[in-house]
């Protein structure tokens, strides 16, 4: 089946009822039918249900999507994006362990390596996504894995996933994608060697702004580990999210394809503004890696960034001016939203370490939604327009 049709398709087995949508199952636990299968189940002789922080049936439904659309085993969903990240560092790093991370990450997860991992033993060093080949400087002989996102949030740099993958399988290192930005639609890491793919089904896979979410996706080895530990640990997502997140992904190609025009447009638009220094977008020629993002993505998105020559002020202007446009720091909704990362995302990140992957004061993130394109770069074009003023 193609993408779109396991997006639909794949289901949890229909009850006795007939019913054609997937029903939900919000129950904490699960009866069994004697003694024997109670124990059996409890010692994994048996696959079953057993206890919603385990296993639910609308959790599985949204795993094996999720499994499906990326092309691999299996997959574990957990609360929320960051669960999911944490998840995979804490089943696999252990204290000593050196892992390696692009130095493009998003706000939280580099936090998560600067202070959490650090202050537990587990040591990091960031690699630069523009030169694969100086990543070899960096391997340690405790070093156990390589994370990175591509697109990075939010500076759209792209890392060539087919390098990252030969190179970790050259040192046997755990190949973990964020793939967040992408989608399994627009781009399949596993492809290229990715072990691990996480996802914050928050954004674009929910893509209405309503639930949180997880997943984690990878060979059925690698992510029964994460189950262990998740099981233990208890980042459980709960089965409404879970069938709100299952019925989404049901949508998310004819989505994808919208946010993906409507970028496009705006970046090229963006391009020729008065107001505008800079515009970011992995498929505009102008982009740094174009030929990387056209070579493992299908599309370049639904985000993209760019700079106002008035520097902070301008873009706090900017943002205070938007009539139709959500301030938020969230992505991935229907609704078009405005970030400045600086001050937001990334505010906790030092200003050093900001600049050194394009996060500057100017830049502002555009979230691009499924409004009519014309009415999106109108009220872009106005609040520009009326932030030059102020500042002038």
């Amino acid at each position: 089946m193609k993408f779109e049709t396991k997006a639909i398709r794949i289901q949890t087995e229909r009850s006795q009822h007939r019913e054609h949508g997937t029903p939900i199952f919000p129950t904490s636990s699960f009866v069994f039918d004697d003694a024997e299968q109670m124990r059996s189940l409890f010692a994994g002789e048996e696959t079953g249900n057993i206890y919603s922080r385990f296993t639910n049936p609308s959790v599985r439904e949204f795993e094996l999507k999720i499994a499906a659309l990326e092309e691999v085993t299996d997959a574990f969903a957990t609360a929320s994006g960051m669960a999911a990240v944490f998840a995979v560092f804490m089943t696999f790093l252990k204290k000593g362990d050196h892992v390696l991370a692009s130095r493009a990450l998003f706000g939280s997860t580099f936090n998560l390596l600067n202070n959490r991992l650090a202050s537990w033993g587990i040591e990091y060093d960031f690699v630069d996504p523009k030169t694969p080949e100086s990543w070899n400087e960096k391997v340690r002989p405790n070093t156990k894995m390589l994370f990175i996102e591509t697109p990075s949030n939010p500076g759209l740099e792209i890392i060539d996933l087919e390098k990252a993958g030969q190179f970790s399988k050259k040192h046997q290192l755990i190949f973990c994608v964020d793939n967040c930005f992408a989608t399994p639609y627009l781009q399949q890491p596993a492809k290229f060697g990715a072990d691990i793919i996480v996802h914050s089904a928050t954004k674009f896979i929910d893509g209405q702004g309503r639930v949180m979410g997880g997943a984690i996706a990878g060979n059925k080895d690698l992510v029964n580990e994460v189950r262990g530990f998740c099981r233990s640990t208890g980042p459980s997502l709960s089965p409404f999210n879970a069938w709100v997140l299952s019925k989404s992904l049901e949508t998310l190609a004819v989505r994808m394809d919208r946010h993906c025009e409507n970028a496009m447009a705006l970046a090229n638009f963006l391009g020729t503004h008065a107001e505008v220094s800079k515009v970011n977008y992995p498929f505009l020629e102008s982009h740094p890696a174009f030929h990387i993002a056209k070579k493992q993505m299908s599309q370049g998105g639904g985000l993209v960034t760019f700079e106002v020559k008035g520097g902070l002020q301008q873009g706090r202007d900017f943002l205070d001016a938007m009539e139709m446009l959500s301030l938020s720091a969230n992505l991935g909704d229907t609704r078009t939203i405005a970030t400045h990362p600086a001050s937001t995302t990334h505010a906790k990140v030092a200003e050093e370490v900001r600049l050194e992957v394009g996060i500057t004061n100017s830049l502002l993130r555009i979230s691009v939604g499924l409004e009519h394109i014309d009415d999106i770069i109108y009220d872009i074009n106005n609040a520009l327009k009326k932030s030059a003023q102020s500042i002038n």
